[in-house]
């Protein structure tokens, strides 16, 4: 197996800490130790609270001091984690203790006034103290939030946080109930619908569980393992190395919900495999980010962000991951459609069969990452145990990696385990508690109920417009927000407005969370491309192109769901199925044309006609994928019929052409 196309075993760990160097402190001594103990703590506490446990004398913690203990814990280790300025390898200066100290205070005063709290109704009434305590608290949260999160989301924050302080003075759409800044305050940290609401309650519920799972399944090689299953499932086929990369790139993508983190670990084998066999360096970034993208988007984890929409819902996870299931297959088929006839079109190989792993040899050493997982996704539809079964899944692969040989862990191995754990689970709290503060502003104003009505009256009644509006509003967001913090704002703004135009609800959360991902693969940011463009050493605009080009898909999908929702299993089977299979054969279509060539026909060619011919190929594409009444009056199938009638000519052509090529010899 040659060195650059598969990861050396146990590479996992390394690949995390390259990418966390990138910005935060490789932390040493002293600062490492607190590390590993408060994160340990955090996860004692959390196996403690969900399985109703009572390790500390029997008592029963309620879930706002279970909130509040978790927050005190990682807001702490957010300021020993991030700088507040310089260079990332710096020490811990003396005011990030003091801060670190100030938050574990700050949590512990709420979580020690719990029941009070409750009783009095500190959130609409608190006392003098926890009123300045509260402040104190909001502060922290901002600077935490931008260490974590950046000066953009930062920004938002703290504009949204006071909003509730000058709502009145604000024009007609986005005016509400102003409120005292003494009151607003202690309302985003003392109530249920702020900093420890939903997003933290999904957190400390559901998210920690799977970000646990998802480390020791890095940490204990399943990374390299599900890489090389890749790799001698579809490395030896035209294109190998980029289709190594949609199957690796989504399934750990999948897990870590990051698409950042997902390019710097899987992005490290295969944009130089890819490279390596012949695809150029910007289509190499491209892949790799499309495919980091979609992972987010893949069940059965899909990272944070679904989590969170279960908890907005009301729904089981277990249908959110189902719902999703059928567009993120058409994403992925769309890419690998693209790729298979770009390698086609430039006769580009697969990897040598020497060069690959044999499945008989990778299922022989990690046969046990997919018994895990079979556990994991068991625990999760059959049993409905979606916050135990990450728990239980960890438990069985740590219990089956110790008998293994090749990835035992020593006590060495078990704390930088831990550090891992902790360095994700620390990013994302600063991020939620920070993003939490736009929730409770729209909640304290009741900006919410009235914008509504007022994105309605500006789309003029005409949904396709307010599904217009709804996407450029998530993508230019998606721009300057995590995807878990543009979820959940468009969640309380948006997502009502759409669904009061008829619109089916879990359809249009999907559709938000799919249009706030776009921005990862489109210019001007395209943070995904932008970090595989480095990886791949090629031009950073040059790479965005081509992910935009690859993952074109995703700007598709999002309005075939959201306008039937039988595409995401809304609907009788059978509609469900015609749904479904005439949207693959208009990916295919679609893919297709964008490439110029048409696996099973054969190649466009160039020149005017070939333009004419992709321009009727993408046509046909998108009206057998798109659902009846888009137009007026058109059914689906015959919405299917003009799509095989604009289709047909071009398969007809294509195959001339390649006739010609075989004659031609």
């Amino acid at each position: 197996m040659s060195e650059q196309v598969s990861p050396s075993s146990g590479s996992g760990d390394q690949d995390i800490e390259a990418g966390e160097k990138l910005r935060t402190r490789p932390l040493g001594g002293i600062a490492k130790w607190i590390f590993v103990l408060f994160t340990a703590a955090a996860v004692i506490l959390s196996v403690n609270q969900l399985f109703n446990l009572q390790f500390f004398a029997g008592v029963v913690i309620l879930e706002g001091r279970y909130l509040f203990l978790l927050a005190g814990l990682f807001l702490s280790l957010t300021f020993l984690s991030f700088p507040l300025k310089g260079a990332p390898g710096a020490s811990v200066a003396w005011y990030d203790w003091i801060l670190a100290a100030l938050g574990a205070a700050v949590s512990g005063y709420f979580a020690y006034t719990a029941d009070l709290s409750l009783e009095e109704g500190w959130e609409y009434a608190p006392p003098e103290t926890a009123r300045w305590v509260s402040i104190l608290f909001w502060l922290l949260i901002l600077e935490a939030t931008r260490r974590a999160g950046g000066f953009v989301i930062f920004l938002i924050v703290f504009v949204f946080s006071l909003y509730p302080t000058f709502a009145d003075v604000l024009p007609g759409p986005i005016s509400g109930f102003a409120q005292p800044f003494l009151d607003v305050i202690p309302y985003h940290i003392i109530s249920s619908e702020s900093s420890f609401g939903i997003p933290m309650r999904a957190f400390g519920n559901l998210v920690i569980g799977f970000i646990i799972f998802g480390a020791a399944l890095q940490y204990t090689g399943g990374g390299a393992f599900f890489n090389n299953l890749a790799l001698a499932l579809v490395g030896g086929l035209r294109g190998g190395a980029a289709k190594v990369a949609i199957f690796a790139s989504g399934f750990m993508g999948s897990l870590s919900g990051s698409v950042i983190s997902n390019v710097l670990t899987t992005g490290a084998i295969s944009i130089p495999a890819m490279k390596k066999t012949g695809f150029p360096a910007r289509y190499a970034a491209g892949t790799e980010a499309c495919a980091s993208t979609g992972g987010v988007l893949m069940p059965p984890v899909m990272g944070t962000t679904a989590f969170v929409m279960a908890s907005f819902l009301g729904r089981p996870y277990l249908e959110i991951a189902a719902a999703a299931a059928v567009p993120s297959i058409l994403y992925y088929f769309g890419l690998f459609v693209q790729i298979d006839a770009y390698a086609a079109r430039h006769d580009l190989k697969g990897i040598p069969r020497e060069q690959l792993p044999s499945v008989w040899e990778t299922m022989k050493e990690g046969w046990y990452y997919l018994f895990v997982f079979a556990l994991l996704i068991f625990l999760m539809m059959f049993l409905r145990q979606e916050t135990w079964a990450p728990f239980f899944a960890t438990a069985l692969l740590l219990v089956i990696n110790q008998a293994s040989k090749k990835h035992r862990f020593d006590l060495k191995g078990f704390f930088n385990l831990i550090y891992s754990i902790g360095r994700g689970l620390t990013e994302l709290v600063a991020v939620l508690l920070g993003i939490g503060l736009i929730v409770g502003a729209f909640s304290a104003t009741g900006l919410a109920g009235t914008l509504v009505n007022d994105l309605i009256f500006l789309a003029g009644g005409s949904v396709f417009m307010l599904l217009i509006m709804g996407a450029i509003t998530s993508f230019i967001f998606g721009m300057g927000m995590t995807v878990t913090a543009c979820y959940i704002f468009l969640a309380v703004v948006l997502a009502p407005a759409l669904v009061k135009a008829g619109l089916n609800e879990l359809a249009v959360h999907l559709f938000i969370l799919y249009w706030g991902m776009v921005s990862y693969i489109t210019p001007p940011v395209a943070l995904g491309a932008f970090a595989a463009a480095t990886m791949a050493r090629t031009n950073a605009l040059s790479a965005g192109i081509e992910a935009m080009r690859l993952g074109s898909i995703i700007y598709f999908v999002p309005f075939f769901f959201v306008l039937n929702p039988a595409l995401i299993g809304e609907g009788n089977w059978t509609e469900v199925l015609v749904v479904f299979a005439t949207a693959v054969l208009g990916v295919y279509l679609l893919g297709s044309a964008l490439q110029g060539y048409v696996a099973g026909f054969g190649r466009l060619g160039t020149g005017p006609i070939a333009i004419g011919a992709k321009v009727l190929l993408l046509l046909g594409g998108l009206f057998f994928a798109a659902p009846g009444d888009v137009i007026p009056g058109v059914s689906h199938l015959q919405m299917g019929m003009i799509g095989a009638l604009l289709a047909a000519p071009v398969l007809f052509y294509a195959r001339m052409n390649r006739r010609r090529e075989m004659a031609l010899g």
